[in-house]
């Protein structure tokens, strides 16, 4: 039997909108490998609700240029949240297959999420869990690391990556935490805003707790274990910047 010939219109069009918006991303995608993201998701969502809840922090981003972010500033964010970044194409499916299994045998797991996969999130999605969520990052992961080199990938996470209850990027956390451009962080104030990077909104880089000044001991070594700036030197393009 025939539907009806309008509402058959209707769903004629209705394969056409997932298309459009992967069109829209993959436009958007296209025009940032170059130029500096003006918002987020995250960001939107917190401003929005910034706007109806007094206790809610007000946004501070401020974007910097990879020449601006010494090597020790990238090197702390892979030791701490993906040190397999050179090595996957968006996904690294031994981390996601370990994370899984953990949480099968009802241990706690990291999430297995990439640098990648958390600029997805970032840009376009949502807090919270869900498996809608997450397949969605997933392609959206390989879409970008299909579309952006590996430089410009970590340069968009670093500065829209949450270190704080309002800051967003290490542009606003360096000059707000440690009163001072990103440029002159060291290696130890870069290792505490990676350590924590998994609860921003719990811990202050400024004023480390216990566990915060024990992870950025963790990170410092796992740093030194990965080689220092030489880590930079397996990827094809001229990611070491001079300082």
């Amino acid at each position: 039997m025939r539907l009806p010939r309008p509402q058959w219109r209707w769903l004629h069009w209705l394969w056409r909108i997932p298309l459009a918006l992967l069109l829209i991303i993959i436009l958007l995608l296209l025009l940032w490998r170059t130029q500096p993201l003006p918002t987020t998701a995250f960001m939107l969502q917190q401003s929005i609700a910034a706007r109806f809840d007094d206790s809610i922090p007000t946004v501070r981003y401020e974007w910097v240029d990879r020449s601006q972010m010494p090597d020790h500033v990238k090197l702390a964010v892979i030791a701490s949240e993906d040190q397999r970044f050179a090595l996957h194409d968006g996904i690294d499916t031994q981390a996601t297959q370990d994370a899984i299994e953990a949480a099968l045998a009802g241990k706690s797991s990291g999430g297995g999420s990439t640098i990648t996969q958390q600029v997805a999130k970032n840009i376009f999605l949502w807090g919270g869990r869900s498996y809608i969520r997450k397949g969605l990052e997933w392609g959206l992961a390989l879409l970008i690391d299909a579309l952006w080199s590996k430089e410009r990938i970590l340069e968009v996470y670093l500065n829209i990556a949450q270190f704080s209850a309002a800051d967003y990027g290490v542009g606003a956390a360096s000059h707000d935490l440690f009163k001072k451009p990103c440029n002159k962080l060291s290696p130890r104030e870069a290792a505490l805003l990676a350590a924590v990077l998994p609860a921003p909104t719990q811990f202050n880089a400024a004023k480390p707790s216990a566990y915060i000044q024990k992870r950025q001991r963790q990170i410092l070594r796992q740093m030194r274990l990965l080689g220092g700036s030489s880590y930079f030197d397996q990827f094809p393009e001229q990611f070491s910047e001079e300082q």
